[in-house]
């Protein structure tokens, strides 16, 4: 004979109450951190079309996105002028997040299981993993060689202090090191798009804390923990 199921008063006897429907919405980025994300993506987008341009003859017809090869020339490093500040100010915000620790080395034996889709098996990870960590170090690293070959190359300020041999060594470093950015902002778009709620994080500025609770559970372990001290305190 069938056992039949427990109905609502059943439950709640033992104390069971659905007490709201809303899922847990956590901050992970303010909107300053937002805007001053999406400025350095449009900024490396831009010089990333301008260049290429100017890397190949078969990609020049790319400078007609802006005006015109004198004007793709002549922006072009400006540009990287705006990308620098910018980085800079996600830098200032984000390193001391991005500091490898222990959790690193267990999930970077494990990170197969990531591009398997199985973030069950990883091991719990803070506000970034490993993965997000290495990309951070990467584009800082390449924006930073970006940077100080591109002003040595900046013939229209700079070419009268910077003899001709290291001109040519600092145009192979800065075609490397955007061509390495390359890579990396590929990398970094494909996580965001393959672990789904992720662009959410930077368009809204919160996750769900389903989504948290699956790639980044000791993150939500600590905002819960605060929220208890802060509730407790009052």
């Amino acid at each position: 004979m069938a056992k039949s199921k427990p109905d609502a008063r059943t439950y709640s006897a033992r104390g069971d109450t659905l007490i709201s429907r809303q899922p847990v919405v956590l901050t992970r980025y303010r909107a300053f951190t937002r805007c001053n994300h999406w400025l350095t993506a449009v900024c490396m987008f831009a010089l990333l079309l301008s260049g290429f341009a100017f890397f190949h003859p078969s990609l020049y017809g790319l400078t007609a996105l802006f005006g015109g090869g004198q004007v793709a020339r002549w922006i072009h490093p400006w540009i990287g002028v705006v990308l620098a500040l910018s980085f800079l100010g996600m830098f200032v915000q984000m390193w001391r997040l991005n500091l490898p620790n222990r959790d690193d080395v267990e999930w970077g034996k494990k990170a197969g299981h990531a591009l398997r889709g199985n973030g069950d098996q990883l091991p719990e990870v803070g506000k970034y993993n490993a993965g997000q960590k290495a990309v951070f170090w990467g584009m800082s690293l390449s924006i930073l060689l970006l940077l100080g070959t591109g002003l040595m190359i900046w013939e229209q300020y700079f070419a009268q202090f910077i003899s001709i041999p290291v001109q040519r060594v600092a145009v192979v470093v800065h075609a490397l090191s955007a061509l390495a950015s390359f890579f990396l902002v590929l990398a970094h778009v494909y996580a965001a798009i393959w672990t789904r709620g992720t662009i959410r994080a930077m368009t809204r500025g919160t996750v769900t804390g389903g989504w948290a609770f699956r790639h980044h559970r000791k993150w939500l372990r600590e905002l819960a923990q605060r929220a208890g001290r802060i509730t407790t305190e009052k």
